[in-house]
């Protein structure tokens, strides 16, 4: 029986004359033994284990040559300065008739396109699109959202398009737009009513990472630091006001004499 083994392969640019019409290329990854540890895998898949944008490694395997399968997890341990957003778009349905003044939230749909513009670190326009559960059977493992990768450019996303599939002979197009979209976060997006794209609402949840605690501490450094120079501002202050002080009363005692 051959051997299955796994391998990781990494999306990088283009450095040989077989893939220019394409400019990308994909890098197999043979230093990872964690995932060359996993003997008789199955399949796997990426997932977000920790809420944080960094994909994760899920990988079923049998034990031992017999028929049990079994789950692990591996931690991608990979810190890059880079920024992501991650889209999940709802189905928007009720189970039953929807209650008045409540917006269904639903399950996450299969189909929808999700599709982002964006000016990068050197001032060039930027678009990348997914699909969001392109498959669902036949053991596809997909994960149950969009992550879209932003590199390392920390500007908001200027466009952020969000369309769902229409009816066979529907000829409406389900499709909206949300701008300024801030890096490292979630949208949560609710198409309600489906045939009315611009009653659809969105929700945004930010992603806590030690950009944002590095950035508190900062800030409050700074604050101190405008305090401390305040402050003893106002003690040469006061020092001199209690020198002028000192000075105007001998000189009314002497004016007194």
């Amino acid at each position: 029986m051959p051997r299955i083994f796994e391998l990781a392969m990494s999306d990088v640019a283009c450095t040989n004359s077989s893939c220019r019409g394409a400019r990308r290329m994909f890098r197999v990854l043979w230093d990872l033994s964690d995932l060359g540890a996993v003997q008789e895998a199955v399949v796997a898949t990426f997932f977000d284990i920790y809420e944080d944008g960094v994909l994760d490694m899920i990988v079923l395997s049998r034990v031992g040559g017999k028929g049990e399968l079994a789950i692990r997890a591996l931690k991608n341990n990979f810190e890059a300065d880079a920024y992501f957003v991650k889209v999940i778009v709802l189905s928007g349905l009720c189970s039953n008739d929807c209650p008045e003044k409540v917006k269904p939230f639903g399950v996450n749909q299969p189909g929808p396109y999700v599709m982002y513009t964006t000016v990068d670190s050197n001032g060039n326009l930027k678009n990348a699109s997914a699909g969001q559960l392109s498959q669902s059977a036949h053991l596809s493992l997909q994960l149950p959202y969009t992550v879209l990768g932003l590199g390392r450019s920390a500007n908001f996303l200027d466009h952020l398009y969000v369309g769902i599939p229409r009816p066979p002979g529907d000829t409406d197009i389900r499709k909206q737009e949300w701008t300024a979209i801030i890096p490292n976060s979630q949208l949560i997006v609710i198409p309600y009513p489906h045939n009315e794209p611009r009653s659809w609402s969105a929700k945004l949840y930010l992603t806590p990472s030690n950009i944002v605690l590095l950035t508190a501490i900062a800030l409050i450094g700074v604050c101190v630091f405008i305090l401390v120079i305040i402050g003893i501002l106002h003690w040469k202050e006061k020092k001199a006001d209690d020198r002028e002080k000192r000075q105007e009363a001998h000189r009314f005692h002497f004016d007194a004499m």
